[in-house]
């Protein structure tokens, strides 16, 4: 398939120049697949045709008419869905190893990312909207906001007056950040949780600045402070106790306001054979030693904490919220295990697909990426199996193209083991 690939790459590079002289165009047709939309739509025995950098046409075949001349890739049977999109990641603050970062992550699919509120320096700030071949996009929600946490991280800024609020939001909007990001948690008791004065302050000149604002959060009465302040999104679920009717009410008042759920461990052990060859045989083998050990002695804590959020999860999904893809951390295979655990909670594989893609691509107001349909970035995937099958057929990826282009998933593979 790889061969094909290349092979079809050069010729459209030898091809000449188009009438205008000025430019050269590629056009690709690619058919017998099952496409994917990420909408919530399917099209069965699909067409799509890539012109230059984006989707030209989009159809099943017995429509594609004309649309079947030129050079054309059989897909012979494979999955095509868009790419993932990161909507809670944290990237290096070093530019080698964030770049680094970007190309492994998008080695198994996910084409674009938000680092969120541990970023320190220019680094992040600097490299939104860069575009480099084989690295996924990025962006950035520069330093965040959380009230003092001696012990943890000291990127973020640490307020306890409403001044103080204002001005690092203010510092932020010079830097034309993403989002604003907020901390609202006591950490088990250890700290002070940002209190509702000072996160409204927050939400308030955020707002006063067009920014939005996403709050990491632990309690539900938290969480229903914050929708009376106006946040945005929540970078986590609810985690300390199921939902009520008057958390739904809030939420309902306010349907803007999204949900990236970002899962905990469930507590069960999850098969990671997958990784084989795309990471350190060391640290697969430690993995999987963790996985056995999970099998052998369950943890009740951790299949409890994991039923709350996933009872949680499916409650807003079904009340309508729209919920949206993360998976906090920078693991790079991290978007395959998420995306298994949003369906474990009770969410269907296709709307947890919408959730990672066209649901992300909005709330990060990508408009130009996020669901294969006409005019979009050529952004997708294309895989052995059907994920709506079963939806850890995900990481069964032949290829991955970005731009209109397949990504040199070898050289990157390379890097991933050290080669």
């Amino acid at each position: 398939m790889r061969s094909r690939f290349l092979i079809v790459l050069l010729v459209l590079w030898g091809c000449g120049p188009s009438d205008s002289g000025n430019e050269m165009t590629s056009t690709t047709v690619f058919e017998g697949v099952r496409l994917i939309i990420g909408n919530g739509s399917v099209i069965e025995d699909a067409v799509f045709v890539v012109e230059d950098e984006s989707f030209a046409w989009v159809g099943s075949r017995s429509d594609a008419g004309d649309m079947l001349d030129g050079t054309r890739i059989d897909l012979d049977g494979a999955t095509v869905m868009p790419t993932l999109i990161n909507a809670h990641f944290h990237l290096s603050n070093d530019r080698s190893e964030r770049i680094s970062q970007l190309q492994h992550t998008l080695y198994y699919g996910t084409t674009a990312a938000i680092s969120l509120g541990l970023d320190e320096g220019e680094v992040g700030l600097q490299m939104r909207g860069e575009e480099m071949a084989d690295v996924a996009r990025s962006q950035s929600a520069g330093r965040g906001i959380t009230s003092p946490e001696p012990g943890r991280t000291e990127v973020p800024y640490w307020i306890t007056s409403e001044d103080e609020a204002r001005a690092a939001v203010l510092e932020l909007a010079e830097q034309n950040v993403d989002f604003v990001k907020i901390w609202v948690d006591s950490r088990g008791g250890s700290y002070e949780r940002l209190s509702p004065e000072l996160y409204g302050a927050v939400i308030d000149e955020a707002h006063k600045n067009d920014l939005r604002v996403t709050a990491h959060v632990y309690r539900l009465e938290d969480a229903k402070g914050l929708l009376r302040a106006g946040v945005d999104m929540f970078a986590h679920g609810i985690r300390d106790m199921d939902v009520d009717d008057e958390l739904i009410e809030l939420w309902t008042d306010r349907p803007q306001v999204v949900l990236v759920p970002n899962l905990p461990g469930s507590g069960v052990p999850s098969d990671l054979s997958w990784l084989d060859g795309t990471i350190v045989a060391s640290e697969l083998e430690e993995m999987l030693a963790g996985q056995e050990l999970m099998e052998n002695f369950p943890s009740p804590v951790a299949q409890e904490r994991f039923g709350i959020q996933a009872r949680n999860l499916v409650r807003l999904h079904e009340a309508g919220v729209t919920i949206s893809f993360g998976t906090d951390g920078s693991s790079p295979w991290a978007p395959h295990l998420e995306l298994e655990d949003m369906v474990r909670a009770g969410m269907s594989a296709a709307d947890v697909i919408v959730s990672a893609t066209a649901n992300s691509a909005a709330l990060l107001r990508m408009e130009d990426v996020g669901t294969v349909q006409v005019g979009k970035k050529a952004d997708f995937i294309v895989l052995e199996a059907n994920p709506l099958d079963d939806i850890t057929n995900t990481r069964l990826i032949k290829a991955v193209y970005m731009n209109g282009e397949v990504v040199d998933r070898q050289a990157i593979q390379s890097q991933l083991i050290g080669g």
